[in-house]
């Protein structure tokens, strides 16, 4: 069917005990959330109610249309980075103009089925851009978590370590030690989680921005808040409004939206196949799109930051024993019961406190021992996995992935020209051949004929015999147009000597593509043979 959410099929058998369990791992879920949406969306340059209205809209919304039983939708670490640079480039309007598009983008990835071309995006690029982006996003935490005084921080990587470099002198001790404090409780709260009882699904990150808002609040600490810098957040739900758009830069947006629905695809997809694991399931990734797409055109219009499927979230669902879509649809009414009913008390929560979130969120989002681990492999995927970590962190993330997406194209294009190989038939296989080189030749070719294979053919045109040359394609698997067009050549070059070619063992996709480019048409019936022990013997007859 074309569009199938999976909340459809989930109910399949489902009983009120599985209820009970989706129901309070959404209530866990939403209290997880909560932090990350604001911490998300102010490290993003928006405001924090931004990041919760997309974790209640876009959370709801890929629960109810996702191809996924289990996974958590919302505002994501990885976008911060692509998000902050929109923002402080083209301004907010802009930027809700770029998520629209990007859902857009989306939307159509899923309704031409390419959720599965996401999947050969190779893991070394994955791996640089994800760790290149929790670098970026630790390195935008430094001013909260020290409490420097800038400004605004710039986007860009070397003006933002001019900007920390000259602030270092207005460290705010409060601040500090709010951050140590919260990092300090999430690590330790981490390593006794197990041992204690029913407080073992409470995440630590409540649990610090808790006790860190409690203690603001008692002491009236002189560290930033988000009451301080942007007036709390509102107790009401999120209005729609239409997006203000400025035309004059509307035409450059086009970039950013398809970052963000690359991005978006990619993250979602990476989450929907880790939770697969977890559940033994398996999701349906072009619906999964599709409903990334539309919860990413929708969330604009009432406020909202682009959003994917998140990791942290979707495992922390299955864990607390979420196993349908009910659970993402509660942790969004979750959220909006907070929103509705515990506004006010936002204030008080220290920035300090999320910048220790956040860059505890980083460390946990980038896969740093893949680092260490690089002397094991070969040099094309260290260097791919390096410049793509270095062009995300120094650059940008677009150019980053071009960049890595053509080392991997280059590498991939050696390595498989690399196995295909030309072999030339002699005697001691072929007793037919004896006292026949040089007359009668035979190549034997093996793997693919393509673009960056095509060189084994020209090597035989330089080594023509004088009579008969056999071609035996029986260990050819693939041949592509290039492929096709060099045979072609090697043919009117025989025919152009008088030296009759005989092509032997032409089966599967390369038979169809012969048929196709229709070389097959142009070869005489007494030219094609099933195989080379027949193409000898009719050759040796010639």
């Amino acid at each position: 069917m074309f569009f199938h959410p999976r909340i459809l099929d989930s109910f399949k058998g489902y009983n009120s005990t599985l209820f009970t369990k989706d129901v309070l791992a959404g209530l866990t879920v939403g209290v997880v959330a909560l932090p990350l949406a604001m911490a998300f969306a102010i490290a993003s340059g928006l405001k924090p109610e931004a990041g919760i209205f997309t974790a209640i809209i876009a959370g709801g919304l890929i629960s109810l249309l996702g191809g996924s039983r289990v996974q958590i939708g919302g505002p994501a670490g990885a976008f911060i980075v692509v998000v902050y640079g929109i923002v402080e480039r083209y301004g907010i309007p802009n930027l809700l103009l770029a998520t629209a598009m990007s859902g857009v983008f989306l939307l159509l990835m899923g309704i031409f089925r390419l959720g599965t071309l996401v999947r050969f995006i190779p893991i070394a690029v994955i791996i640089g851009f994800t760790n290149g982006i929790a670098c970026l996003i630790g390195l935008s935490q430094i001013k909260d978590f020290f409490g420097l005084k800038i400004e605004k921080m710039p986007a860009q990587f070397f003006q933002s370590i001019h900007a920390l470099y000259n602030a270092a002198d207005t460290v705010n001790p409060t601040a500090l030690s709010l951050a140590c404090g919260s990092l300090a409780i999430i690590i330790g709260w981490k390593k006794i989680q197990k041992h204690l009882g029913w407080l073992c699904h409470l995440p630590g990150t409540v649990v610090a921005m808790f006790l860190a808002t409690l203690i603001t609040a008692l002491f009236n600490l002189p560290a930033d808040t988000i009451g301080s810098r942007f007036g709390g957040i509102p107790s009401s739900l999120p209005h729609f409004e239409w997006i203000s758009i400025g035309w004059g830069t509307a035409q450059f947006m086009v970039v950013p939206a398809l970052t963000l629905a690359l991005l978006g695809a990619i993250e979602s997809l990476l989450c929907a196949r880790i939770a697969d694991s977890l559940i033994h399931d398996r999701h349906e990734s072009n619906q999964e799109l599709m409903a990334q797409g539309i919860a990413n055109l929708v969330t604009p219009f009432f406020g909202g930051m682009p959003a994917t499927g998140t990791i942290a979230r979707t495992v922390t669902n299955i864990e607390s024993g979420g196993r349908s879509p009910l659970a993402g649809v509660v942790h969004a009414l979750t959220l909006l019961l907070v929103v509705l009913f515990a506004a006010p008390l936002a204030k008080n929560i220290p920035l300090a406190s999320l910048a220790a979130i956040l860059m505890y969120v980083a460390w946990n989002m980038g896969e740093w021992k893949k680092f260490v681990d690089l002397k094991q492999f070969r040099l094309p995927y260290q260097l791919t996995i390096v410049s793509v970590f270095l062009l995300t962190v120094i650059l940008d993330l677009t150019v980053a992935v071009q960049v890595g997406l053509l080392f991997a194209f280059i590498t991939f294009i050696y390595r498989i020209s690399s196995l295909s190989r030309c072999e030339l038939a002699d005697a001691s296989n072929f007793s037919q051949l004896e006292n026949q080189q040089g007359r009668i030749d035979a190549y034997r070719i093996y793997g693919a004929i393509f673009f960056g294979a095509v060189k084994l053919l020209e090597k035989i045109e330089e080594k023509l015999p004088s009579q008969v040359l056999l071609i035996d394609l029986k260990n050819v698997i693939y041949v592509d147009t290039s492929g096709m067009e060099t045979i072609t050549e090697l043919a009117h070059l025989c025919k152009i000597r008088n030296i009759k070619l005989i092509i032997c063992g032409l089966e599967h996709q390369p038979y169809e593509m012969a048929q196709r480019s229709g070389f097959l048409q142009t070869l005489p019936s007494d030219c094609l043979y099933p195989d080379l022990l027949s193409g000898i013997a009719a050759a040796i007859q010639h």
